[in-house]
């Protein structure tokens, strides 16, 4: 039975795990998203969220703290420099999971994960919510209000203009 124990073992011994996932974390820094079995991605967000949380601030204290988990000077290098300084404000949260269906192979459950604030696409989808949409007036009739302005234009024209003399009624 399983009560109370509540670490996916993900089929590894400990170590095995444990270098997994410091392998997968040093993968997610360097190219901000990765794609794994949905299993992996949850227990890596577990592993990864608190070494992001020690970067924020730059001591070389938590340089060492997250180098001992991660084991890749260009992981840690590219964690302080580049992700810390953009997610100093955000409190948790720092990575998102999309699942993307079915492996064919063994039918194992996939998804992406990746850091919040690197998604290009979804941050300019972001951005277009927050401005202003331009309003347009619309007609309720579709095509048939749209060829009356231009007729109504015209004849609006001729009633508009002042009558000639020649053409004003003559009054007997």
């Amino acid at each position: 039975m399983r009560h109370g124990k509540k670490i996916n073992h993900l089929g590894r011994k400990s170590q095995h795990r444990q270098a997994t996932l410091s392998n997968m974390a040093a993968s997610l820094i360097i190219h901000k998203r990765i794609n794994t079995t949905l299993a992996k991605a949850k227990a890596l967000k577990k592993y990864f969220e608190p070494i992001v949380t020690r970067s924020k601030n730059d001591t070389t204290h938590s340089r060492r703290m997250v180098f001992r988990y991660l084991q890749n000077k260009d992981a840690v290098v590219t964690l302080f420099r580049d992700v810390a300084p953009k997610i100093g404000e955000r409190r948790g949260g720092y990575t998102r999971i999309l699942k993307t269906g079915f492996r064919l192979g063994d039918n194992a459950n996939t998804c992406f994960i990746e850091l919040v604030d690197f998604n290009e696409s979804m941050l300019a989808a972001k951005t277009e919510k927050a401005a202003p949409a331009k309003k347009t007036r619309r007609s309720r009739g579709g095509k048939k209000k749209a060829d009356a302005p231009v007729a109504e234009a015209g004849a609006a024209a001729t009633e508009t203009t002042p009558p000639s003399a020649e053409e004003a009624p003559k009054s007997e």
